[in-house]
């Protein structure tokens, strides 16, 4: 869960890149190519536990993800952000190595090991020079299956979780996050973005124990090897250290129902001096066929720098530095949300705006230049991601998480291409419709709360 700040943090970081570049129209890229899927081998233990090896490049290193299916979907009410604290406590060694003895050994093999925990993952990630990849695919599975979870450490890390929460709790983004997910999915962990003092105050040791030894195991868990390696070293690797694994619970990942919710919630934050606006619904999620045509029409609405939205309340009218869209991706269910911090005085036209950029792309498709440069954009994006180890290894993890078959990679780059601007009118239309949207505002009540109701009067929100 953590990492959505780390995306926060990229959203902000593109604006000021881009203000470098000249504002001269560059000449048009060439049409990017179709992205073809490297060749893999995968293969499975008697415990369930799946590996998959990609030969890949020329450089004498290769990356390793050991993925396991859990993460935030599988806490409780009450568990908010435990799986974070079982992460962080892997960090800190096995029953075998110390922390800072797991570290100069991964150190001693040129690179480092890092342990992850999002939303349904819990992933421990390496990359090593091509003759350690054995060696560090032992160490990372002893790691993985002998946790010592030193009780000592507790209390430091609840307290680095406790400041975290703190910082958060003072920031608008997060307020409105917590509040618009909490709206949306009200009976699941998608809607529990963050826990209370007291709930993380209340985790022990056992809590730990109890979370991993319910949620770890073989059959979630697929070993990712890609780039340059001994293919037979490190499958024999693999099957040494993980084969002897407990095989656990196949991967449980809740089904999320989300509910509409077209209320608008004010948060007050008094002399603020600007506003965060988060406005949006569920969509379609990645296995709905839609998905990629839907994508697209973010990108052009508001999900890139020269999109729509963007180009209004930035470039022309000057409301907002950052603003955004982005559709959220959850298993069997998703999100499409703007989020923008706007100067006070301009809430309400700000919103204005970026609703009418809504339905005019209702109304009128786009012409076939404004959608061919959006699609030039997403699929060169597209074929740079799948341009290192680690990025392979992120697209086959992203297939797996949510049960999607191989040629929703391969026939990307086509699908993209295959958008009219027809189709995007259309999916506006289908998906992103205001009177249906949560609108929840941080900001001084105070200054907005006429500017939001002039806003609702006009568009029934």
């Amino acid at each position: 869960m953590k990492t959505i700040f780390k995306y926060i943090f990229y959203i902000y970081l593109i604006p000021a890149m881009s203000l470098a570049q000249e504002k001269e129209t560059p000449p048009p890229g060439g049409e990017p190519k179709g992205f073809t899927l490297p060749a893999k081998e995968t293969f499975s233990l008697e415990n369930g536990l799946k590996g998959v090896m990609v030969s890949w490049g020329s450089i004498p290193k290769a990356t390793i993800q050991i993925v396991v299916k859990t993460g935030n979907i599988n806490e409780g009410p009450e568990q908010v952000w435990l799986s974070d604290l079982v992460g962080d406590l892997m960090q800190e060694g096995s029953l075998n190595r110390t922390g800072n003895e797991v570290a100069d050994e991964i150190a001693s093999m040129g690179g480092d090991l890092s342990i992850g925990v999002g939303q349904h993952t819990t992933t421990l990630t390496a990359s090593v020079l091509y003759e350690y990849v054995p060696d560090a695919i032992e160490l990372m599975a002893d790691v993985l299956t002998n946790p010592a979870f030193p009780e000592e450490e507790l209390g430091r890390l609840i307290n680095d979780q406790k400041r975290q929460l703190s910082v958060s709790m003072t920031q608008p983004q997060p307020q409105a996050m917590a509040q618009f997910y909490a709206s949306i999915y009200p009976d699941h962990a998608y809607g529990r973005i963050f826990p209370t003092d007291e709930m993380l105050d209340s985790y022990t040791i056992d809590d730990v124990k109890s979370f991993y030894n319910e949620n770890f195991g073989a059959k979630r868990t697929t070993v990712y090897v890609a780039g340059k390696f001994d293919a037979e070293a490190a499958k024999g690797a693999i099957e040494k250290s993980l084969s002897g694994w407990i095989e656990g619970e196949e991967a449980n990942y809740p089904i999320a129902e989300p509910q509409l919710s077209d209320n608008i919630q004010m948060i007050d934050r008094p002399d603020a001096p600007q506003s965060t606006i988060m406005i949006g619904l569920p969509v379609a999620d990645p296995s709905n066929p839609d998905y990629i045509a839907l994508d697209i029409t973010n990108s052009l609405l508001g999900g890139s720098f020269g999109s729509r939205i963007t180009s209004n309340i930035r470039e022309d009218k000057g409301y907002t530095y950052s603003p955004y869209s982005t559709i959220s991706d959850k298993y069997k269910s998703a999100v499409w949300y703007e989020m923008a911090d706007v100067t006070t005085d301009v809430t309400g036209p700000a919103l204005r705006e970026i609703t009418k950029e809504v339905f005019k792309l209702q109304d009128e498709p786009p012409s076939k230049e404004e959608l061919d440069g959006i699609k030039n954009y997403e699929a060169g994006i597209y074929v740079l991601q799948n341009s290192t180890p680690g990025g392979i290894i992120g697209q086959l993890s992203y297939l797996d998480i949510y049960d999607l078959p191989e040629s929703f990679l391969t026939d990307k780059v086509k699908n993209i291409y295959a958008v009219t601007p027809e189709q995007v009118s259309e999916l506006v239309k289908k998906y992103i419709r205001p009177e249906d949207m949560k609108l929840v505002i941080v900001g001084d009540k105070e200054k907005i709360e006429e500017q939001i109701n002039e806003y609702e009067k006009e568009f029934g929100n």
